[in-house]
């Protein structure tokens, strides 16, 4: 049974489920509502809370195992000769999925029939060449072996998934007869309802926490895998970055943390000065009807995809500079990829971080503040420079703080703007590049997964992710130290 059919059947259980709760409420307690102990709906919702949360978990729980499941069976039953004369059995596994799904096509394009999929002494030749009559193309890395290893890949996920609906319809089942159970009179249902959506809120809530332990956790331990590989001492001091997949490398991590870091320079001396005077003027300056139109417009630039802004620095930012530095100008600039290019781009980007922020930190400074000053007879500029700015200082730092921190986790507008170089240069129209850049680069391709030259990129990403959270903890230290409170 499709997945969605389970869900569907799942949820019309319940929706019967609520129906029968609520009227057995009532006629338990002889059609008069007021003798329940709750409201009718608690009851019936109370049915269908039983039917769809042991339902849904057991169907949530199953699909995570059963893949890991059947692999291992799977994997259990190829022959040793198999494992050994290939490269690896991740890799297989890949080809074995690749034939199901094959066999799949097949199938529902009736050049296979659905026993001929499934049967193990179906001639090798055969299959293979329905399946590629079906469009799918196999390839000449697949071999019998694999052939029978993926028809018993199907063949345990049919079995799976009909357990599995199985299993599901009898969990909801019980869920509904068991709620009909509770549905009397005195029973407490507004009780277990409001916990369950409690329960509910809570595991909402741990979502964004387990989702964040886990990816620590992952880096955390590829980090380690890594530094076994390689060590940790020439990755912090080596000022080389050579990776070569045939041995030998120079993962040295200097070189793109200064091009991370000099690319962010250029980017917050772009967005700090031009987000600061554009907060300034909408607080302070702008009429009603300007600001109603010009704060919307300078937030668009915050909704424009980043691949959007790499391709503005390679097609137009880039070949200005060109002009103007390159060959034909100055001198300075051999290439449109460059840390200025980036750093440019990078910054019209953090335009709207750094004003939206300081915009709304600059209007919260109260009134007083401002009419005292004027009484004291300082004129509206004085007033921004001596009273208002410095205080809202801990909260425009802390707004810096934080578009330094996207600066810094920035990746397309690096990878088209700036160039794949990993070099230690202080010339801004040198193509540098970044650790984000360098992350995707080294996990992009065939490359084996247990190599250096890929878990580097867990070791770049730890490396990123505790510079970004420091950056984040002291923004937040500066603004909780010095922010004042006003009433």
């Amino acid at each position: 049974m499709p997945l969605s059919w389970i869900v569907l059947t799942v949820l019309a259980i319940a929706a019967a489920g609520y129906v029968l709760g609520r009227g057995r409420a009532l006629q338990s307690a002889g059609g008069d509502s007021r003798k329940l102990h709750s409201l009718p709906s608690y009851y019936g919702t109370n049915v269908a809370m039983k039917v769809i949360v042991p339902s849904l978990l057991i169907l949530l729980v199953w699909l995570l195992v059963q893949p890991i499941v059947v692999s291992r069976a799977v994997v259990a039953n190829v022959p040793e000769n198999v494992v050994a004369s290939g490269s690896s059995m991740g890799l297989f596994m890949s080809d074995v999925r690749r034939v199901a799904d094959g066999l799949d096509a097949a199938v529902a394009q009736g050049s296979l029939t659905r026993k001929e999929a499934f049967d193990i002494r179906t001639e090798f030749t055969n299959v293979t060449q329905r399946i590629n009559e079906a469009g799918v193309a196999l390839g000449s890395a697949v071999t019998p072996e694999t052939l029978r290893a993926a028809q018993e890949f199907r063949t345990l996920n049919r079995i799976g998934s009909i357990a599995m609906s199985v299993v599901v319809a009898l969990a909801a089942l019980g869920g509904i007869a068991f709620g009909l159970r509770e549905s009397v009179a005195g029973f407490r249902a507004r009780n277990v309802v409001e916990g369950g959506v409690r329960l509910l809120l809570i595991g909402a809530a741990s979502i964004a926490i387990l989702t964040t332990v886990g990816i620590v956790l992952s880096l955390i331990f590829n980090t380690i895998e890594f530094f076994r590989i390689y060590p940790a001492a020439d990755f912090f001091l080596s000022l080389t970055w050579q990776p070569s997949f045939g041995g030998g490398s120079s993962l040295g991590i200097w070189p793109l943390l200064w091009g991370t870091l000099y690319i962010s320079l250029i980017a917050l001396a772009v967005a700090v000065p031009i987000g600061l005077f554009a907060a300034i003027y909408l607080s302070e300056y702008a009429s009603k009807p300007v600001r109603a139109i010009a704060k919307p417009a300078l937030e668009i630039l915050a909704g424009i995809p980043t691949i959007v802004y790499g391709l503005f620095a390679l097609l137009t930012v880039g070949p200005i500079l060109m002009v103007v530095f390159g060959d034909d100008g100055v001198g300075w600039m051999r290439s449109a990829t460059s840390v200025m290019t980036a750093g440019l781009v990078m910054g019209i980007m953090l335009i709207p971080f750094v004003s939206s922020l300081s915009d709304d930190i600059i209007n919260s400074v109260p009134q007083a503040m401002r009419d005292g000053s004027y009484g004291l007879g300082a004129t509206k500029s004085e007033t921004i420079r001596q009273v208002i700015l410095p205080a809202a200082l801990p909260g425009i730092v802390g707004a810096i703080l934080l578009a330094a921190s996207r600066a810094i986790g920035e990746t397309m507008i690096v990878v088209l703007g700036a160039g794949a170089a990993a070099r230690l240069s202080l010339n801004p129209f040198e193509a540098m590049t970044t650790i984000t850049a360098k992350i995707v680069s080294q996990l992009t391709g065939d490359s084996d997964f247990n190599s250096p030259e890929a878990l580097v990129a867990f070791a770049l990403g730890m490396t990123l992710f505790v510079i970004t959270l420091g950056l984040n903890v002291f923004a937040l230290y500066i603004v909780r130290k010095y922010r004042e409170q006003y009433e």
